[in-house]
């Protein structure tokens, strides 16, 4: 989101104005009040005598609340207004807003105080893709409150607005006259609701703690969740604001599903993405299981609650698979979308039996693995039988919704990512090296659950012999000899896509690289024309597709980077870990200490600071946890049975981080590392384990 704008959340609901605190949405703006999918209000602006207030401040700290500090227009670069205008506005199944108009004269003053409001009831589809409606809306004025609305069959909503204050109210919006006494003030506090949203209680107004400073959406309590999280201190200053904005922005983007409305998951991102997003979710939870295991479990039980059950040609549904995205808006409704819930992601059913295994190691909860036995196994045979679409040993995708399905069902989703090196784009079905092994990885942990949990050691052994085949082919199938890398994946036609990406960082996570090769993927990843200064790109400088700021073809993935970290420390490179965990950390202190879902693939000599990807998701749920997988990779954070394994490798920069409080099967542990890893000097590629 642009620094332009004021974002405040919570759950389902968002609200994006200007920093005024204004709403005037064009149809492909993201300004407006938002729930479960839907624009409920697209104009909601404040006019005093007519005119806009100028903008003095904004206090948006809150994840669920902000201020804005305005002054009526005073026709001259000079503020020196004798009227102040707050307005104080938190969110929670709509938004209420106090409205406080201050006088600071001793004259006595009359205004015309208006309200000017509108609503599109867009999909967030049709805001992304200026799409027209094909309902009718309707405006009723009753109770002294004003009811905006939009019908489609039985597909209802509704906005309704009400003040505090006596208004004359018109379709259009809402009037106060107002009489401020010498040094008054006025007051009104107006409620804005979503009606129809889908939600399991619908009420008529929303619901708030008041206090002397802000309005608070029940339910919300920020500092008991900050105050659970292991707590951190470091000698690096950023670093403790960077993991203060982390553990906010997690909070804000916790998600409600109607299956487990008690328990909350992450949802991937705001604007376009408050909704469960299963690829998204799980990688999330991963990010932060020391710190907040509950998303894992909740993500865990809400997916595995929602696993395909059927062959769905629309909804690109299989038995097993784990779905990609779950919307409630219009489009879906009327099946001109296939998220209800939309199956087309190939990486998320591996990522799953990942998440599992690692929730287990960080938590012991082996109660919930012997719980989702079922849909473990049947996400085992969805890889086996609907994910290695011909036999060949390998898991490929191709949509069977060839109108609005995903061409690429890779976390590189966008229809350009999978190119040659010359830049042509590789034919479907697609089997990029990744997946592959998320898949090893997935095998070779369920083997461990069916082994300590389930109880089953034939199926362990079935697994382990499986994996180790898939490494040996891997190995033989998808490296490219002459550049020394990992294809990024074999096309339609079983060639090899051999463009340079960041991708084989993630095959060092995985752990299916076998150890000679894993020194030449790490030179790659280090050299100059994958690692940018501030982070790996998705594709290497050089290649035929590569653009710094094209989505998945040059620009910079914190969430990526993450991983890629999280690997070269698996295979031994501290020191390449450390660089780019450094790199994105300083990067976050250009974005107020909150990493963007992208930024540009610039040089770092050539820019001095990382540049903003025009459109990228903010915040964004692994961007938000990137920083956790960091600052994890950092101090060496691995469970072993009953214990925790600390074993730092930080760079000199930050001379010491603490982390106070882990939780796990331990209790709770500390963690204590110092910095003594020289950045300055060359990196050998020579890994320490």
């Amino acid at each position: 989101m642009s620094t332009d704008t004021v974002s405040i959340l919570e759950g389902s609901t968002f609200v994006v104005s200007d920093r005024r605190g204004d709403m005037d949405a064009s149809p492909t703006d993201t300004s407006g009040l938002f729930r479960m999918d839907t624009r409920f209000l697209s104009r909601w602006v404040l006019r005093l005598n007519g005119d806009r207030p100028s903008h003095l401040s904004t206090d948006d700290l809150q994840y669920f609340s902000a201020q804005f500090f305005l002054v009526p227009g005073t026709g001259t670069v000079y503020i020196d207004s004798p009227m102040s205008v707050v307005r104080r506005r938190a969110v929670g199944g709509g938004f209420h807003e106090d409205l406080t108009i201050l006088n600071h004269s001793h004259e006595p003053k009359d205004l015309e105080v208006r309200i000017d409001v509108g609503s599109d009831f867009a999909d967030l589809f049709e805001v992304k893709d200026a799409l027209k409606k094909k309902g009718q809306y309707y405006h009723k004025i009753e109770d002294n409150k004003l009811i905006l609305g939009y019908r489609r069959d039985k597909f209802v909503r509704e906005t309704w607005i009400s003040s505090t204050s006596p208004a004359q109210i018109d379709e259009h919006g809402l009037s106060f006259k107002v009489h401020l006494d010498g040094h008054g003030e006025w007051t009104t506090g107006l409620d804005v609701t979503a009606r129809g949203a889908g939600t399991k209680d619908d009420p008529t107004q929303p619901k708030y703690h008041h206090s002397n400073e802000t309005p608070r959406p029940e339910g919300v309590n920020l500092e008991q969740w900050l105050n659970q999280a292991p707590q951190l201190t470091s000698s690096w200053m950023p670093l403790e604001q960077i993991y203060r904005r982390s553990l906010i922005d997690l909070a804000a983007l916790r998600f409600f599903s109607l299956i487990f409305p008690d328990a909350a998951l992450p949802a991937a991102g705001l604007p376009w993405f408050m909704a469960i997003f299963g690829r998204d979710s799980i990688i999330t939870s991963l990010q932060a299981i020391p710190y907040e295991a509950e998303l894992a479990k909740t993500t865990l039980r809400v997916l595995g609650a929602r696993q395909g059950t059927m062959v769905d040609d629309f909804r690109d549904e299989e038995p097993g698979r784990i779905l990609h995205e779950l919307r409630l808006g219009e489009m879906t409704a009327f099946e001109e979308r296939p998220h209800s819930p939309y199956f087309g992601s190939t990486d998320a059913t591996p990522l799953f039996l990942i998440l599992l295994d690692e929730y287990e190691r960080w938590t012991g909860d082996a109660e919930l693995v012997r719980k989702l036995r079922r849909e473990a196994r049947a996400a085992l045979r969805w890889i086996d039988e609907f994910g290695d679409r011909d036999g060949d040993g390998y898991v490929e995708y191709d949509r069977r919704n060839k109108e609005t399905g995903l061409e690429n069902q890779c976390w590189k989703d966008s229809w350009n990512s999978i190119l040659f090196s010359d830049g042509t784009l590789a034919p479907l079905p697609r089997a990029t090296c990744e997946i592959q092994g998320y898949v090893y990885d997935a095998k070779m942990r369920c083997a461990r659950l069916a082994r300590q949990v389930w109880n089953d050691p034939a199926l362990a052994d079935q697994l382990e012999q499986q994996a180790a085949d898939l490494k040996r082919r891997f190995n033989q199938d998808f490296w490219v000899a002459d550049r020394k890398f990992f294809a990024l994946a074999l096309d339609g036609q079983k060639r090899k896509v051999d463009s340079l990406t960041s991708n084989i960082g993630h095959l060092l996570w995985s752990g299916i690289v076998d150890d000679d090769k894993a020194e030449h993927c790490v030179r790659h990843l280090m050299g100059d024309k994958l690692f940018s200064g501030w982070g790996i790109r998705t594709m290497a400088e050089g290649e035929g597709g590569y653009n710094p700021i094209g989505y998945h073809v040059g620009t910079v993935w914190p969430h990526d980077n993450s991983i890629i970290a999280w690997g070269l420390r698996r295979y031994g490179y501290r020191k390449e870990a450390a660089r780019i965990a450094m790199g994105i950390l300083e990067a976050a202190t250009f974005f107020r200490y909150r990493l963007p879902e992208a930024f540009a693939g610039y040089a770092r000599q050539h820019t001095r600071f990382p540049v903003e990807y025009p459109t990228a998701c903010s915040p964004q749920a692994w961007a938000t946890g990137a920083p956790l997988l960091l600052i994890r990779t950092l101090l060496g954070l691995e469970p072993i049975g009953k214990n925790l394994l600390v074993d730092p490798a930080i760079p000199r920069q930050i001379e010491r981080i603490e982390l106070l409080n882990i939780p796990g099967p331990w209790g709770k542990a500390d963690a204590f590392g110092r910095g003594l890893i020289d950045l300055d000097q060359p990196t050998t590629t020579t890994p320490t384990r």
